[in-house]
């Protein structure tokens, strides 16, 4: 009991200790009456879960970092997938006996190239074959206009940002929902002209 006082009725303040949520909170408690039991957000139980997945940004696979590119021609973007840089990921989490389990997914990724242009990806990108020439990916491309040769570092700096949908259940109330949380990975790309030799 932390107070002992009046809100029009008698009563007191109590300090909540609940062991699966962090620190504590205060209820009043009038005479007479029983503490009911702690309201548990399954979304905030589910955002634990999603903690313990240790997601990151992607793993980007192209462009890659010691590679060079070459003004006009299409550059096919793509990552690796694992269960931490794309997902499917699952995990469950506990809380004041509400148990949920939430699934990450990669939705979508979305490229700053570093030229002020940016493209969305809906999927991980196709992986480049040498079979495909100067083909354009179907999917996840991008075109440089400019070599990154008059940039201080001589090279462009983007990011691809996934954007994760998380969906979540708490079988026992039976509830669900879903919300999104973004992760980020820098890259640099080495883009110049094709030199012509008379």
């Amino acid at each position: 009991m932390y107070w002992k006082g009046h809100q029009g009725q008698k009563g007191a303040v109590y300090g909540a200790l609940c062991p699966d949520t962090d620190g504590a909170r205060t209820v009043w408690i009038a005479d007479g009456e029983a503490p009911g039991a702690p309201t548990i957000d399954p979304e905030l139980v589910a955002r634990r879960a999603v903690d313990s997945m240790l997601l990151t940004g992607p793993n980007v696979a192209s462009p890659r970092a010691g590679g060079r590119y070459v003004v006009g021609l299409p550059m096919w973007l793509w990552v690796e997938q694992s269960p931490t840089t794309f997902g499917p990921n699952t995990a469950t989490a506990t809380a004041g006996g509400v148990k949920v389990t939430a699934t990450a997914t990669v939705s979508s990724i979305a490229w700053k190239m570093g030229d002020s242009e940016t493209v969305i990806c809906a999927g991980p990108g196709t992986r480049y074959d040498a079979s495909q020439g100067k083909s354009p990916s179907p999917d996840c491309g991008h075109r440089y206009k400019a070599p990154s040769t008059a940039l201080k570092s001589g090279k462009y700096a983007g990011t691809a940002t996934a954007t994760w949908t998380v969906e979540w259940r708490a079988a026992a109330l039976g509830d669900a929902g879903k919300f999104t949380e973004s992760r980020v990975t820098p890259f640099a790309v080495d883009v110049r002209e094709v030199q012509v030799l008379n």
